[in-house]
């Protein structure tokens, strides 16, 4: 019990630093690096969600992609408004991994045969690996503006990882409600 003790003091002491921002640390430019990563990883996306959307047979999976193109269309702004919180240029680093993610995707839809429902598993399992690195980046994200007391930039960052996790459970939903039954009898 002592050392969970530890932690709440450790806890309660980053809780009281916190209020003031950090002006410039190691910290605060590895924070603004994964944020052009981010930032990049996004407008990546964002040009991949039309291919996908083309590429599903069902309706309802035709719709969640049209719906979060928009939603990524959000995150991209939202992240600018953050490169301003921080007077930092908008300006994107390659995300090796979301280009490796994409590329996945892609190969899955020339890997599987147009209007079937295996391909829609596919693009929801594509979807969600894309979903899961958003979620891990935006959750780290909002701890680190925390951390460095960029409040606003915390709030922005928590609104984006909020809709990342609807995404995320979005797609289950689709895939358990019919498509995964229909790719097994295929």
């Amino acid at each position: 019990m002592a050392k969970a003790s530890s932690i709440s003091k450790k806890t309660a002491k980053s809780a009281e630093t916190a209020s003031a921002p950090v002006s410039d640390s190691r910290l605060k430019e590895f924070f603004c690096e994964e944020l052009k990563d981010i930032y990049w990883a996004e407008n990546h996306i964002a040009k991949s969600l039309p291919k996908m959307k083309k590429s599903a047979t069902t309706p309802e999976l035709q719709t969640a992609f049209e719906d979060h193109l928009q939603v990524t269309l959000g995150h991209i702004s939202r992240l600018e408004e953050i490169f301003g919180l921080l007077g930092k240029p908008v300006r994107g680093k390659k995300c090796d991994a979301i280009e490796g993610i994409v590329l996945e995707g892609e190969s899955i839809i020339a890997d599987t045969e147009a209007g079937t429902a295996t391909r829609d598993v596919g693009l929801i399992l594509a979807a969600q690996k894309v979903e899961h690195y958003e979620i891990a980046t935006y959750g780290g994200l909002a701890q680190l503006a925390t951390t460095l007391g960029l409040t606003e930039a915390a709030s922005l960052l928590e609104a984006t990882l909020a809709e990342e996790k609807d995404s995320d459970v979005l797609l289950t939903e689709i895939a358990e409600n019919n498509i995964n039954y229909e790719a097994a009898e295929e």
